[in-house]
């Protein structure tokens, strides 16, 4: 790296050997530099090292302008404000400058006028990569002036100019981003005339600024953000535009439970309080990351929009705050996180997904459960035996001595608020539910295998073997055919729901 602390004219600069590139050519040394060494120039995104990162890479090795295309919660943004870290540390621009001039190739008046008057004793200052970063979202209000610039009429009272010179324009965003990364989120937003000024920047160099004849040879490496279906299908992206973007780029959901987990663990906010004192176990976990695959599967939700990664973020967070929040109120030091806290996490559901309209007519409440429902029958199939395959293939029922127990009108209330006691006795009430946990986990410690003995349950009445309706604080479970002969006229009201209702 250059000594920068002893350049601060033109004519050091000259002497250090310090040679100035575009900033396409400084992204494609920089990352062919971290290539050859093994270095991560993208830390924390997950689940993209074989398709996604590896399109960025060729895009900027060509010097591409780009486009990341996906639904939200795909971490277009993240990826596109890490490119950063590709940029030299430290560039020199001419001291004042408000389009970060290169001194070797002014751009601005200020810029040219400066090195005219100067020469090598033009003072030089140096910014850091952090400041070589622009990001605007695009919204139907954006206007030129925002990315463009305009006449400054209080610019031209002061400096005693006449409009006609173009002292007089007030930059705007993107000749400010001049020798910097442009992310523009959103693109189909942008009205057709702002995309117009856009492709013509991207081809021409060109900016229009009312009357004014300005030709500014930009160096700005463009990168752009939209939903596939706005920008493929609606027509919302002008034709020169689009072709004058040299790199389409697809991200994706992740495609596994492990690495969609990973993400969460890793951007989920839990303070050291909860990490001490809260336990997680793989099964809640894997449950939270489960009812985002069943929302994106839905037929209840909108594939269109799709389900945003910070759904399951938004979840874990609720639900060991449910859990610490039961623990505060029991006045205990540790607990565990139980399936009746998944309660908790519905409102992070609820604010997460766009529904269709058989999703609408069901309501957002009910569309969570069913998703929870879904999620907890998928995982049951994976720690237990599957009932549908007892049934199928004739096989012993290894769920019977539970099912006689509720057969005899016994029934089980699980309450949000028990205590770690409370919790483990009610469970203990339910005969051939620990001897069918210890048969398929028998490694398991004491706080997970009363966990899996209340999924258990959740997942038997998944499968309607038991039934699960909705008391004021919990769950209750009963024998399922009994529970039909001995409904009020409440339960007949709320049947459909109660399947899926804590």
């Amino acid at each position: 790296m250059t000594d920068i602390v002893n350049i601060k004219t033109f004519g050091k600069l000259k002497e250090s050997g310090y040679k100035s590139i575009s900033i396409k050519d400084e992204l494609r040394k920089n990352l062919i530099k971290k290539l050859q060494n093994h270095e991560t120039e993208f830390e924390g995104i997950i689940g993209y090292n074989e398709t996604v990162i590896p399109d960025i890479h060729t895009s900027i090795l060509s010097r591409h302008n780009i486009i990341l295309l996906g639904l939200r919660g795909q971490a277009k943004t993240r990826i596109a404000r890490l490119m950063v870290n590709l940029l030299d540390e430290y560039i020199p621009i001419i001291e004042g400058s408000e389009l970060n001039d290169d001194p070797f190739k002014p751009l601005s008046r200020f810029g040219i006028d400066k090195i005219k008057e100067m020469g090598d004793e033009t003072p030089i200052e140096w910014i850091h990569r952090s400041s070589r970063f622009t990001e605007k979202l695009a919204t139907p209000d954006v206007s030129i002036a925002d990315l463009i610039g305009d006449v400054d009429p209080i610019k031209a009272a002061s400096l005693k100019l006449p409009y006609s010179d173009e002292r007089v324009i007030h930059f705007g965003l993107i000749p400010r981003s001049h020798r910097s990364i442009f992310v523009i989120n959103e693109l189909p937003d942008l009205q057709a005339r702002i995309q117009v000024a856009l492709f013509n920047i991207l081809q021409e160099k060109d900016v229009q600024i009312r009357g004014f004849k300005i030709r500014l040879p930009l160096d700005v490496q463009f990168v752009f953000t939209a939903n596939p279906e706005d920008y493929t299908s609606r027509g919302s992206i002008v034709t020169p535009l689009k072709d004058r973007i040299d790199s389409q780029i697809l991200t994706h959901y992740p495609k596994t439970v492990e690495i969609s987990k990973q993400i969460t663990q890793q951007e989920a906010i839990i303070t050291e309080m909860q990490k001490v004192s809260i336990k997680s176990f793989d099964l809640v976990e894997n449950l939270i990351e489960q009812i985002a695959f069943e929302a994106r599967d839905s037929e209840y939700v909108d594939k269109k929009s799709g389900v945003s990664a910070r759904l399951t973020i938004s979840a874990y967070e609720n639900l060991v705050s449910t859990a610490e929040r039961r623990m505060l109120i029991n006045q205990e030091d540790q607990t565990v996180i139980r399936i009746t806290d998944f309660i908790g996490v519905i409102p992070s559901i609820t604010g997460k997904i766009e529904l269709v309209y058989e999703g609408e007519q069901e309501g957002p409440a009910k569309v969570a459960q069913i998703l929870l429902g879904k999620a907890i029958r998928k995982l049951f199939n994976q720690l237990f035996p599957s009932p549908e395959k007892i049934k199928r293939e004739h096989e012993e029922n290894p769920y019977k001595e539970i099912m006689q127990f509720f057969a005899k009108g016994k029934s089980v209330d699980i309450l949000n608020h028990f205590s770690n006691e409370d919790y483990r006795k009610k469970l203990d009430e339910v005969p051939g539910l620990k001897e069918i946990v210890q048969k398929h986990h028998a490694n398991v410690k004491n706080d997970e295998k009363y966990l899996l003995m209340e999924f258990a349950l959740h997942g038997l009445a998944e499968y309607s073997i038991l039934s699960k309706s909705r008391i004021e604080f919990g769950a209750k479970f009963k024998d399922m055919l009994s529970s039909m002969f001995t409904m009020s006229d409440d339960d007949e009201d709320q049947l459909d729901n109660d399947e899926n209702l804590f």
